[in-house]
């Protein structure tokens, strides 16, 4: 299979297509979170193996550590994609675009307000172990497989992934705990007006001015 990639072979290219561009393109989803950017990653990913395809080795029965080492570059490099990938960050809570998210982030979370906190929590980290955490996570690459799509050593995807699962749970929290704090000020200032209305009135001028100093 490999050497027929190496030469060309486009049977050999739509059965690479057939058995892995669903893996490439739940990848680049999650990481983008924008279907038409996971679409441009898809592409661009094909285009670029095969140009390279003189460098897939003969090492390992399978050339997806190879590709997915070319989607993260492609991931890397894809300016829209990055743009993107903040803008969905930003219109929270998205919950429509990963419907799994929460649960491969950090164990059972439901809800929408959880699922915009692991989508910031995921962003705040460093982004080689973002990159471990989604290959590992994520696309179920072994660690063998993503140290060779990455161009690490083994022990390094190992510790990555470590503080990666370590950091999403407290970042994820922190990012949790703000997003309900702004909820429930928000709630409070919606509240009716009582009777009278001055002391209502009052309270939401004085959650206003607390929120305006802390920001």
């Amino acid at each position: 299979m490999h050497a027929r990639i190496r030469a060309g072979d486009p049977e050999a290219f739509r059965e690479l297509f057939r058995d892995h561009s669903q893996l490439v393109y739940r990848h680049a989803l999650r990481v983008s979170g924008d279907w038409a950017t996971a679409e441009d990653v898809v592409s661009l990913t094909f285009l670029e193996a095969w140009r390279l395809r003189g460098k897939l080795r003969d090492e390992g029965e399978t050339p997806r550590p190879w590709l997915m080492g070319i989607a993260v570059n492609v991931l890397r490099n894809t300016s829209r994609a990055a743009r993107r990938y903040r803008n969905a960050v930003d219109r929270v809570p998205a919950a429509s675009a990963v419907p799994d998210f929460a649960d491969e982030l950090v164990g059972r979370m439901a809800d929408a307000e959880q699922l915009a906190a692991a989508q910031a929590a995921l962003k705040r980290l460093r982004r080689g172990e973002r990159e471990v955490f989604t290959l590992c996570v994520w696309s179920g690459l072994g660690y063998a497989e993503t140290a060779e799509a990455l161009g690490v050593a083994v022990g390094t995807v190992r510790s990555r992934l470590s503080r990666a699962r370590t950091r999403l749970r407290k970042l994820a929290e922190e990012e949790l705990a703000t997003a309900r704090a702004i909820r429930a000020a928000h709630e409070e200032t919606m509240e009716p007006p009582r009777k009278g209305g001055q002391v209502q009135v009052d309270r939401i001028e004085a959650v206003r001015s607390e929120r305006e100093g802390n920001e």
